[in-house]
């Protein structure tokens, strides 16, 4: 069977943004400037990207998997999906818990954002809620482990996370899996099982250094990050370790080598908001290998639709046709990394 497309499976969730004026310290009072509600999660936000990347239909199909609620903002999102020409035959509807959403608060002044996140039906999506005899995808892209608490649970096996990337690549599936930045004292005994079963890992900055043990945060440049995508890929990543971070992006790949691109070079005043960017790098990553791009190709085209996530306060609102997304390269540089 020749593949094509992608299934992205996992946290499909309505993200609540609020602009707030500045972020307030314990026990005092910020503004709320203005409240916008949208799509969220990795899977969510990547397959709609993909989708406005291409006004006229996206390339390739379009699948998505996963739980919501049996409340409005589920059929909201079914909708949304619908409407993005994005399947939703395999993203079901439970009425044991609500759909899954997050507050986002975002400082006006510097785009920054803090999320409050009520885990909800994503909790409780699972192996036995997809049918991979259904699926004719090439990719099979999950996100986000750590947020997904029971494909989290450990087994003998690793975890149930882990055992379902294995039947997708026993299937003929290139696994990509996108973690959370999330805090927990458990974050290496739930990653470190799906990492032989895991083609291509997205990570940000925060997550290397969990999981590398390299510190990230003192210094992101382009000698550290590479060196704590090497130390990852050595953990058990099949091809490829790619980490992002404002200031750019690094990969290594098993077969071809070490690669850096920095950010797009936009001035403070253009951006309104960073919640999404990083899915919006991830779409560019995952359009990328499922158009065999090269891996220098793939970055810069991540860079872009990254930058032009931020001209909206919401994840995927200021995503562009893609030639305009790589105009944003042309037309303000990219950062030195």
């Amino acid at each position: 069977m020749e593949r094509k497309g992608i299934l992205a499976a996992g946290s499909y969730i309505v993200d609540h943004v609020k602009m707030i004026d500045a972020w307030p310290p314990q026990d005092a009072l910020a503004t709320i400037v203005s409240k916008e509600s949208s799509n969220g999660g990795g899977p969510y936000n990547l397959s709609k990207d993909i989708a406005r990347l291409f006004p006229g239909g996206p390339p390739f199909p379009l699948a998505a998997a996963g739980l919501v609620g049996d409340d409005a903002d589920g059929r909201w999102i079914l909708a949304d999906c619908q409407a993005h020409q994005i399947d939703t035959a395999q993203l079901k509807t439970t009425d044991q818990a609500p759909t899954s959403y997050t507050d986002v608060m975002t400082v006006e002044a510097d785009g920054r954002r803090t999320f409050f996140h009520q885990r909800g039906a994503n909790a409780l999506f699972s192996e036995q809620d997809l049918d991979f005899d259904r699926v004719d995808a090439r990719i099979f892209y999950l996100g986000y482990l750590l947020l997904l608490d029971t494909l989290d649970q450990l087994t003998d096996k690793g975890t149930r996370a882990s055992s379902l990337l294995a039947d997708a690549r026993s299937r003929g599936l290139l696994t990509v899996v996108d973690l959370v930045s999330a805090e927990g004292g458990n974050f290496t005994d739930i990653v470190s099982p799906s990492l032989p079963h895991i083609d291509v890992l997205l990570t940000n900055e925060f997550e290397a250094s969990r999981l590398s043990g390299i510190d990230l945060h003192q210094e992101f440049s382009a000698k550290n990050a590479l060196k704590a995508a090497r130390t990852i890929l050595d953990m058990g990543v099949q091809q490829r370790v790619v980490i992002h971070a404002p200031l750019g992006a690094v990969a290594i790949d098993s077969k071809q080598g070490a690669f850096t691109a920095g950010s797009v070079a936009m001035p403070d005043k253009v951006i309104r908001g960073a919640v999404g960017a990083g899915d919006a790098f991830a779409a560019g990553i995952v359009y990328g290998l499922h158009e065999n791009l090269s891996i220098e190709e793939s970055l810069t085209t991540a860079s872009c639709i990254a930058a032009s996530c931020l001209l909206h306060p919401t994840p995927s609102g200021g995503i562009r046709p893609l030639d305009d997304c790589l105009g944003l390269g042309e037309q303000w540089g990219f950062r030195d990394f």
